[in-house]
């Protein structure tokens, strides 16, 4: 078993080498590579099978007892400076590799489907290759040096997934705006990192935390400097996992293919950020008023995440508002100090969101298939409805996932919010009714999305819906459009379908632990807690301290309550038809704007950032013109006029500079004899 721990720097490995040989294919022999495509699509699916099972074998190995297994080379060196890389394997690094690797693979295999007849199918496994290899080095990473390295990697794979489809302009204008928001988080962490080396003289996770406590205890370095150094580093993980007010960039990625969606913007790469948050977990519980802010800025993330979601329509956009919200609760968790709930979480949502992500893309396959290749028609759900005869299998794991999120038991989502909800409880009433109110809503807009999309009536034959979609979205309409005839031309359908197998497959999959995963924490025998918890926390034995069935009767009646009373309130608007949400919106237009609008946040950051960087942008610029091309300019002008006069002068006659030399003796006699 040690000679696995040797190895395990494998599993990271194996993906970068299957990426850089599809990348080298693709630069020096493109055609050919390119027609190797279900070759190339099996050889990376293998790969990332491989590292999977490598990551069960270590998962297993530390789920056993196996003591924590670092690994370090000397990277670099300067006088006293050391700065090692490696790897370490323990309990938390080692259950994030089975994450990444599990859903990597499944959402490989969806992709074969997926991306059947795009052509960039060979490129987009390269990079969802390279990217999985960014994730597994992120996870095993022992120090903030190369954690940062290995962050970088994976949001330049963000920013060419988003950026897939780069000929269209809002996938462009998207994956810009995820890196841009993503650098101003990132150089929060750059400068955090700094400030914690500055004073404790380390990157290592527990140096930091040791020396920090030492230094905030006997004054060496006040309470204020060490959070603002907290919070600094804090700013990563909140523009990672798109944390107010730095998560505007989240639904703008949708713009990229489906199973980007289900891999890094539900699952591995935003989770990343709640990962961070964990490891650097003993350099922020010394710094209560840090964990305050955490824990707050995940609480109001958790809430206008979930205020977003209830009026989206493109069913993407409201899947990714909803893993904004669910990411908050993870933060607010590990703020509050429940680091096992919030990793328990973020285990459970990775796998229900990712199905959700996956089921979504089903239905744009399906919807495809009717209305083209047209995203505006394809993605929103006033078109659709009555999928669920069409798509069974895409309507049943859809509806498992809808019951796993809002909190619904036996199902997994269930055993991990309400575990965050009863600490939260304790430790900030306040907090936990943000939380509270946000399940209700999460339940509502879950189960809006559900009637829209599966029950009811099948809308996507509508022509007059098609057409006020299209031109509230200021697309010019016409028979190309909207013709059934011309549909059927180009092989569309008058019905959806339901997807493929290799499609159907990874959602069937990823219901199981959908549904069952939560058991292992549950809090009567709460094996994930005995597993990951708190570094330096003592966690008694399971069964060795009575459980408070009362008290947990009472938190899982409230949190089933709320999810039921959204779940009650989503079936009368959108199945029964008893409200009319219109009407609502008419009279509530201001709180219905609010919501639809995204609470307005990209008008003001356009208004107050965008324009204002830009007027100082054509400001610098006049002052580079003016000024600094000026002076160089004028430089250059003087150097030339007084070399074309002065090569007069050098004439080579030793008269003439003996003139000169007669003539400025002269001179200066007669200014000397005039003073």
């Amino acid at each position: 078993m040690e000679q696995l721990y040797q190895y395990a720097w494998i599993i990271p490995l194996l993906p970068l080498v299957g990426a850089m040989i599809v990348g080298i294919g693709l630069i020096s022999l493109n055609k050919a590579t390119n027609s190797l495509r279900q070759i190339v699509g099996v050889f990376i699916i293998s790969i990332i099978g491989a590292a999977m099972v490598l990551s069960f074998a270590l998962f297993w190995s530390q789920l056993h007892g196996h003591e924590v297994y670092s690994r370090y080379f000397e990277w670099a060196a300067a006088g006293d400076f050391r700065l090692q890389m490696g790897y370490t394997i323990d309990h938390i690094s080692s259950l994030m590799l089975v994450i990444v690797t599990t859903v990597a693979l499944l959402v490989m295999i969806y992709t074969d489907g997926y991306m059947a007849h795009d052509p960039g199918y060979v490129r987009f496994y390269a990079y969802l290759s390279i990217f999985s290899a960014s994730m597994l080095g992120l996870v095993i990473s022992p120090n903030l040096v190369q954690i940062y390295i290995f962050w970088e990697l994976v949001g330049m794979c963000s920013y060419l997934l988003i950026g897939f489809w780069y000929d269209r302009q809002a996938a462009a204008d998207a994956c810009q705006k995820a890196f841009v928001t993503n650098r101003v988080g990132d150089f929060g962490l750059l400068l955090g990192m700094l400030g914690l080396y500055w004073a404790t003289g380390s990157f290592d996770f527990a140096i930091i935390g040791e020396r920090l406590e030492e230094l905030i205890a006997s004054g060496a370095l006040s309470a204020g400097l060490a959070t603002l150094f907290a919070v600094l580093v804090f700013l990563g993980p909140v523009a990672k996992s798109a944390q107010f007010p730095l998560h505007v960039w989240l639904p703008d990625a949708m713009e990229g293919p489906t199973p980007i969606s289900a891999l890094i913007h539900a699952a591995t790469m935003v989770a990343a950020g709640v990962f961070l948050i964990a490891r650097i977990y003993p350099i922020l519980e010394p710094v209560p008023l840090a964990m305050d802010i955490i824990a707050w800025t995940g609480a109001i993330t958790a809430f206008l995440g979930a205020s977003i979601a209830l009026t989206q329509n493109d069913i993407k956009k409201g899947l990714a508002y909803s893993t904004m919200s669910q990411l908050g609760y993870m933060v607010m968790a590990l703020g509050l100090g429940s680091y096992s709930a919030g990793l328990f979480h973020l285990m459970t949502h990775a796998y229900f969101k990712a199905m959700l992500f996956l089921c979504s893309g089903s239905v744009i396959h399906g919807m495809e298939a009717v209305v083209g290749h047209n995203a505006i028609l394809a993605q929103d759900m006033r078109l659709m409805g009555g999928l669920r005869k069409y798509m069974p299998i895409t309507a049943g794991t859809f509806l498992v996932g809808n019951l796993a999120i809002c909190g619904i038991p036996p199902f997994a989502g269930f055993w991990s919010k309400d575990e965050i909800l009863g600490q939260a409880f304790a430790a900030n009433p306040v907090i936990w009714a943000i939380g509270w109110i946000t399940a209700g809503m999460t339940a509502f807009y879950m189960f809006r999305m559900y009637f829209m999309t599966f029950e009811g009536e099948f809308r996507g034959n509508d022509q007059g819906i098609r057409q006020q979609l299209l031109t509230s979205a200021g697309v010019a309409f016409g028979p190309g459009a909207m013709d059934v005839k011309e549909g059927e031309a180009h092989g569309h359908d008058h019905e959806p379908h339901e997807s493929p197998l290799t499609m159907a497959l990874p959602l069937l999959v990823l219901a199981v632990p959908s549904i069952g995963l939560g058991w292992v924490g549950r809090p009567w025998a709460n094996y994930f807690e005995e597993f990951i918890h708190a570094p330096g926390e003592i966690v008694a034995e399971i069964g060795a301290e009575p459980f408070d069935f009362h008290e947990f009767a009472i938190m899982a009646g409230l949190s089933v309550a709320i999810a039921t009373a959204g779940i009650v309130v989503a079936y009368l608007m959108y199945r029964a038809k008893k409200i009319n949400p219109a009407d609502l919106a008419k009279k509530y237009p201001q709180l219905y704007n609010l919501s639809f609008n995204k609470w307005y946040f990209d008008e003001i950051y356009y208004k107050y950032f965008v324009v204002s960087i830009r007027r100082l942008a054509r400001q610098i610029m006049e002052v580079d013109y003016r000024v600094v091309d000026g002076a160089v300019n004028l430089t250059g002008l003087a150097t030339l006029l007084s070399g074309e006069g002065l090569k007069y002068l050098e004439t080579g006659r030793a008269q003439f500079y003996a003139l000169i030399v007669f003539g400025a003796v002269l001179g200066f006699v007669l200014v000397f004899s005039v003073v």
